[in-house]
């Protein structure tokens, strides 16, 4: 009698260095089923947003591929997990479900009842450790406690020794003859919004893609990396997050590949720059660690007190943010960069983060759902602590009085004004010592440049300075329990 394996895809979109599928392939089962089920009617708010479900259409694609070339094939599924799950056993006969383990709670959550359901069942259902090198439960402080601060955490885990990456299957064994996918199209994860055009045109989501931007930012970036990752207007990250994010790449092969890197250029700057890289990485892995211990997080503030704080009702000015039109050249141009390629600087996102939490005073929630439905690389853990981190309300959070300047933060990290003008084509005549600040260039600078404030280009929604006062204010209203 043949024997037949399910190896669940999620977001581990990847042959190299995926435990799940190199478990089946190490079981030696005739039939192995690479399964992807579309379950985003059952995460709720956990659900990828509009940029997630392109990139998601072009990374299955990309997998499907890899899976004919080793003589299998992708199945497609939309529906409840289990439902489905339930169904591919009753077709396929299979005696084993196998998957990587994710930590958004709703999916812990699902994981959990789907596991209890397979064992009640007598199907072997095993999870796998893909998506962190360092799995949330295992790092503890001195007390035995999750950590809320990021320099203690990843003093703890950067040294730790970390797996070497599996191998990729050269061949894989088919899933039995007849089993049905859906196609890709029927997934509906392309919107008729011209919008997702420009996605495809920025990106090459896949396995392959993952690989090839690690080792470009290796040859050509990272040596620099500790300078230039603050520039928004130069090429200065590796761009790997949404890789990572879907799986396309490991955490561990990144690890890997880049101390091999630092041991063949073995000198100060590259371990100093590698370090720097690998801090990064170290980021991604506090916000799921953070995420797995306090699941509250995505709708709740860390910190308790803001559950008081006064915040702002202001759907015009929220509005104004998300479009990039709120007058703000560094702003709007990080604004706009995220509308046109599913992606934003780091910078950028601390930058127009702090403006909307503290100059216009609306509540963290509504850009980070924002962000959820507009970034490619839209990751819970990540967002939520990048958010929080901003609003000054989460973990390892900037003090709240903490305000950044856009103009001070445009004037020291795009002081030619090239980033601003790339996205802010208004302001493209502008000289430098203005573009960051064109409310306060004289008239015939303005009239030179054809910007008319109001008209061009918007005057400021709000008086930095003033904002700044008034958020400082609001948070004595909490601080001081009144």
């Amino acid at each position: 009698m043949s024997r037949t394996a399910i190896v669940w895809y999620r977001r581990d979109l990847r042959i190299a260095d995926n435990p799940a599928l190199d478990a089946a392939v190490r079981g030696a089962y005739d039939h192995i089923v690479a399964l992807f089920i579309d379950t985003l009617d059952e995460l709720g708010r956990e659900a990828p947003g509009a940029a997630s479900q392109v990139w998601l259409h072009d990374a299955l694609a990309a997998l499907a591929n890899e899976l004919t070339g080793l003589g299998s094939r992708l199945i497609l599924r939309r529906g409840a997990a289990q439902q489905v799950l339930n169904d591919v056993i009753q077709a396929s006969g299979a005696t084993a479900v196998y998957w990587n383990r994710l930590y958004e709670p709703a999916v812990i959550e699902r994981d959990k009842k789907i596991k209890s359901w397979l064992a009640e069942t007598e199907v072997d259902a095993r999870s796998f450790c893909a998506d962190v090198a360092f799995e949330p439960w295992t790092i503890k402080t001195g007390q035995g406690n999750p950590y809320k601060v990021f320099t203690p955490f990843w003093r703890v885990v950067r040294n730790r020794f970390v797996d070497a990456p599996l191998t990729a299957p050269t061949r894989l064994a088919k899933p039995p003859a007849g089993l049905h996918s859906e196609s890709l199209s029927a997934l509906g994860l392309l919107p008729a919004h011209p919008w997702a055009n420009k996605i495809h045109n920025a990106w090459h989501p896949g396995e392959a893609g993952a690989h090839e931007r690690l080792e470009r930012f290796l040859n050509r970036t990272a040596k620099d990396y500790k300078t230039m990752r603050e520039r928004p207007a130069q090429n200065g990250t590796s761009l790997l997050s949404p890789h990572l994010h879907f799986g396309e790449i490991g955490p561990r092969q990144i690890i890997h590949r880049v101390q091999a890197w630092q041991q063949r250029n073995d000198h100060s700057d590259a371990r100093a720059n590698g370090d720097m890289f690998l801090s990064e990485i170290g980021w991604r892995e506090f916000g799921r660690h953070v995420l797995y211990h306090h699941p509250q997080t995505p709708h709740t503030s860390l910190d308790v007190r803001f559950a008081d704080f006064p915040w702002l009702d202001d759907e015009w000015a929220l509005d104004a943010w998300r479009r990039g039109r709120t007058g703000i050249p560094m702003v709007d141009a990080g604004m706009r960069e995220l509308w046109a390629t599913g992606i934003m600087h780091n910078r950028l996102r601390m930058t127009v983060a702090s403006f909307l939490t503290k100059n216009l005073r609306i509540a963290w929630q509504h850009g980070e759902r924002w962000f959820w439905d507009t970034l490619v690389d839209a990751d819970l853990g990540s967002n939520v602590l990048g958010w929080q981190w901003a609003a000054g309300c989460g973990a390892d959070a900037a003090p709240f009085f903490r305000i950044f300047n856009p103009v001070r933060q445009g004037q020291r990290f795009d002081p030619d004004g090239n980033y601003v003008k790339r996205w802010i084509p208004e302001l493209c005549n502008m000289p430098a010592k203005h573009v960051h600040s064109p409310w306060a260039a004289p008239q015939l600078v303005l009239e030179t440049a054809g910007v008319v404030l109001g008209w061009s280009y918007p005057k400021p929604i709000v008086d930095l300075k003033t904002s700044r006062q008034e958020a400082l204010a609001a948070f004595e209203t909490i601080k001081s329990g009144r």
